[in-house]
């Protein structure tokens, strides 16, 4: 989808007659009249690491503003809807979780920052942007050790979602990653799904967690659930049938997956981004 119908194509040439050939050749990609950009392949460079490096920027960026609104007593997905309707800012990429992860995001922004030091500018806003990723990372874990304290020996955690993102079974600075290794340290038993990275965690953790086929299976006897990546599998499921499988009823939710409303109605003790707790 980004190769056939792109928002914009950016080549770096030295010469202008390359540009033009360029042109040609994806020009029957560009019948939506997006842009097709010519410039010297040091701003070429400079494009890609700026775009991801601006995204992870809005990410970090309305994180913190979550961790604000929690201490405030106010709800980040309303303060979200107040300043994504003003069109100076928009909605996109302004989603409260638990950090960034893949192959792109984490390593254009350290390399930016790198290249900024190896030429003398202080990349000041570009180390705030990766630390506060990394921080964000253990914010879920921190909210189960806060609620059942820092030995885990004797509880079971389900954990839904492990890739980066959805639709990817790409586990590289995964956000699940942080939260696994800490829940474990910490002596639980972890019972894991995706629906398409469960062969590559796998291959990292071994035996060491319990893999389940399916979100449902996950939650027999569990003590809670945690929710680290926004699969659509997740977003509608059967409440009353989670109640029945889980020893008890608390959700760790770290993409704010569900409303308030709706897990007081389930009656789940619930824990989200930049919410309200619920029955906690």
């Amino acid at each position: 989808e980004d190769f056939t119908k792109p928002d914009r194509v950016v080549v770096g040439v030295r010469r202008a007659e390359v540009g033009e050939l360029l042109r040609e050749l994806y020009t029957p990609f560009l019948r939506t009249e997006h842009p097709f950009l010519v410039m010297s392949p040091e701003s070429a460079e400079m494009t890609k690491y700026v775009a991801n490096a601006l995204l992870s920027t809005k990410i970090s960026f309305i994180n913190e503003v979550a961790n604000i609104c929690e201490r405030l007593d106010a709800d980040i997905n309303d303060v979200r809807r107040g300043i994504g309707h003003d069109s100076r800012i928009g909605f996109a990429f302004l989603f409260p979780g638990v950090g960034y992860g893949g192959s792109c995001f984490p390593k254009d922004v350290r390399a930016l920052a790198h290249l900024a030091k190896q030429n003398g500018v202080e990349p000041r806003i570009l180390k705030c942007v990766d630390e506060v990723n990394t921080r964000q990372k253990d914010v879920l874990l921190g909210k189960i050790v806060r609620h059942f304290g820092d030995d885990l020996a004797g509880r079971t955690i389900a954990v839904w979602g492990l890739a980066f993102k959805p639709r990817t079974d790409d586990i590289r600075e995964a956000p699940a990653l942080v939260l696994i290794d800490g829940l474990l340290a910490r002596g639980a038993k972890l019972v894991v799904h995706d629906p398409e990275a469960m062969e590559n965690v796998r291959a990292k953790y071994g035996d060491r967690l319990v893999y389940s086929d399916t979100p449902p299976a996950a939650l027999a006897d569990a003590d809670a659930l945690a929710i680290v990546t926004e699969w659509s599998e997740f977003r509608n499921p059967d409440f009353d049938a989670m109640r029945a499988a889980m020893k008890t009823p608390i959700i760790f939710d770290g993409r704010n997956l569900y409303a308030l409303h709706q897990m007081q109605q389930a009656r789940f003790t619930y824990y989200s981004i930049g919410r309200a707790v619920v029955g906690g």
